[in-house]
């Protein structure tokens, strides 16, 4: 008896697959463009941090003298403060929106469609033009705060810590809730159909729904949404350079802002690179924790039969 004949698989593959490369050449390209993009620059960033330079001059070595400066600097100690403060307000507002808009966007509801469509204009906007449209419609001479002192009082919006850090907040969440909306959007509609039927059988409602079968079927999208909301709000740095210039005095200059005062009006470019630096160190440890706390690492799919 003859043994059947089989086609030959094509060259280069393995088991027939279709598979034409081993995928470390496909994954060559990303990783050279990461290596030189990101790598590359935090390598040289951190060896700038023990030098001092000024942009024109031959680099000097000077060991921990940038690191000893900037921990005995209040402004940074303050920035530091400042980029966890507006971090955390942006999460603990940004959060309960989106994911109470994405829920409902991912839903069946007459004109859904239109209204989230016109809702997901401010994502197409570029930072800087929308912190410029808020700079004009918040202007303490010529905006709506002027023409409505009973509601903001002097106008002046800016000229106060409080109230500059709650515009700021304002406009990244008008902003970036959007981008996180469409997360939930997504992971929503993801959710088993037939999970709600059975809840509606036993008699719970839309609250109870919500609480018992939506928000624990989003808890991945969660993590990563929040995730990406810390890692946005300590690199925040053009909403705060259009809107308070980090004022009034340095009441809003964040970590970002403040590298960019050492860099390019103080021309210190050793304590910039020093305080990146620091800048990327708290936010990957942050990850790190956010990542091991929430289990993100060990994250698998709750759809039904996966």
């Amino acid at each position: 008896m003859t043994r059947p004949h089989t086609p030959a698989s094509p060259s280069g593959t393995r088991g027939g697959t279709g598979v034409g490369r081993p995928g470390v050449v496909w994954a060559t390209p990303a990783a050279v463009f990461f290596g030189l993009f990101a790598i590359v620059p935090l390598v040289l960033v951190a060896v700038l941090s023990f030098a001092s330079w000024n942009g024109l001059t031959d680099p000097q070595f000077v060991g921990l003298d940038n690191w000893r400066r900037l921990f005995d600097d209040p402004v940074l100690l303050q920035s530091l403060w400042l980029s966890l403060l507006l971090t955390v307000l942006g999460v603990a507002v940004q959060t309960p929106l989106s994911l109470l808009l994405g829920v409902w966007a991912a839903g069946h509801q007459r004109n859904r469609a239109v209204l989230s469509a016109v809702y997901f204009v401010p994502l197409l906007l570029s930072a800087a033009a929308v912190s410029i449209l808020w700079r004009a419609v918040l202007d303490p001479n010529f905006g709506v705060p002027a023409e409505a002192t009973w509601l903001f009082g002097d106008g002046n919006l800016f000229g106060h810590q409080t109230s500059a850090i709650a515009v700021l907040v304002f406009v990244s969440t008008w902003q970036y809730t959007p981008l996180h909306t469409l997360i939930y959007q997504g992971a929503a509609r993801a959710v088993p159909a037939v999970l709600y039927q059975a809840a509606q059988i036993d008699g719970a409602g839309t609250v109870r729904q919500f609480f018992h079968i939506t928000l624990p079927q989003l808890r991945n999208s969660i993590i990563t949404s929040t995730i990406l909301m810390v890692a946005g709000g300590l690199t925040t740095f053009d909403t705060v350079l259009i809107l308070t210039q980090g004022g009034p005095g340095t009441d809003t200059t964040i970590s970002a802002y403040y590298m960019y005062q050492k860099a390019f009006k103080s021309f210190d470019y050793g304590s910039a690179s020093a305080i990146g630096l620091l800048l990327v160190i708290v936010a990957t440890v942050i990850s790190l924790v956010m990542v091991r706390l929430s289990g993100y690492d060990k994250m698998r799919s709750q759809m039904e039969g996966l």
